[in-house]
């Protein structure tokens, strides 16, 4: 039985996982015996016979649809046999004695249920959502880059962690990117909710590990890099902004109930008319290139306001609120 098993869901992200796995390689667990665990969520773009060429070992699982993250993860779970799961991006590069920090912070201390790691940009300057708190109706009607570094110590963002560099920190919650917990325990909360097509999985599943007793460390040692959008784009998608708020919605009725989730919408629709009322003059005497950026965040919340009226309903397909 390998000590760690990881878990990596791929969608038409062949390069990065290629990536991934070459860091792994020349980084691996120190120590400490280890498989991974490769699922194709439909896309079929080739990772198949790249891994076979490249990289025999990696146990490989095809999905005939794109079943979402949460269920990809789940069915990479199933051919799991180690104690810890390591549930990682393909878009993430693996750095020094990173996953023997985190196997060993988490195994150390009983009270500790899963950890995350410190997630570094492309350029290795700090991701600040690397550490988060629970989502709640005001900090997601809140958030922006801005208010996070007017007030980078408020309880909102749960970013005060960051701070330390050496020991293993509590936090609320960590991001999905790069987590491990104990495989009995991730069995025991039932794995991923399936209710997820994609988003806010993560944060379901720190609530879950939280609500099951244990605590969320930040291990700040363990530094991989994040390159984001490596499965999406990274230009304005009405599809990802939407489906955002969809699985925000549908964590807030899972785990709190059908008044918090329409509180949620409720104060998602006052933002998105404040934000739009603030972005709308500046169209109109800006320069070329602060017009299109702000084009860009404009669409982004006439879309969200759009939604908050009950408008793309399309979304529900992908959760379990339909």
């Amino acid at each position: 039985m390998p000590d760690i098993s990881i878990i990596i869901v791929n969608w038409n992200s062949k390069d990065y996982l290629r990536a991934c796995l070459q860091s792994l390689a020349r980084h691996p667990p120190a120590g400490l015996t280890y498989e991974v665990i490769v699922v194709d969520g439909g896309s079929f773009d080739g990772c198949a016979e790249m891994l076979a060429r490249e990289f025999p070992p990696v146990i490989f699982v095809q999905s005939p649809d794109n079943v979402g993250f949460a269920r990809a993860n789940n069915l990479g779970a199933k051919s799991a046999t180690g104690t810890v799961l390591w549930l990682l991006n393909p878009d993430t590069e693996i750095r020094g004695d990173a996953a023997a920090f985190l196997f060993h912070a988490l195994q150390n201390n009983h009270k500790v249920g899963l950890v995350g790691a410190r997630l570094l940009n492309t350029d290795r300057t700090l991701q600040t959502t690397c550490v988060q708190s629970l989502p709640t109706p005001l900090n997601q009607a809140l958030g922006s880059e801005f208010l996070r570094r007017l007030f980078p110590k408020s309880g909102l963002w749960g970013i005060s962690a960051l701070e330390s560099h050496r020991e293993p920190v509590e936090v609320e919650a960590v991001p999905g990117a790069c987590v491990m917990l104990r495989r009995q325990d991730f069995l025991r909360i039932g794995g991923l909710n399936p209710g997820y097509f994609m988003y806010a999985e993560d944060m379901d599943l720190c609530f879950k590990i939280r609500k099951a007793g244990f605590s969320i460390s930040y291990v700040p040692t363990a530094e991989v890099v994040h390159h984001g959008g490596g499965s999406s784009s990274r230009q304005f998608s009405k599809f990802s902004t939407v489906l955002m708020r969809e699985a925000v919605t549908y964590y807030f009725r899972s785990n709190y109930g059908s008044l918090h989730a329409h509180f949620y919408r409720l104060l998602m629709m006052i933002s998105a008319v404040c934000r739009i009322a603030l972005l709308l003059p500046s169209q109109l005497i800006s320069g070329k290139d602060t017009r299109l950026k702000n084009s860009k965040s404009l669409q982004k919340w006439i879309a969200i306001l759009k939604w908050c009226l009950g408008g793309e309903r399309w979304a529900h397909k992908y959760s379990a609120t339909k």
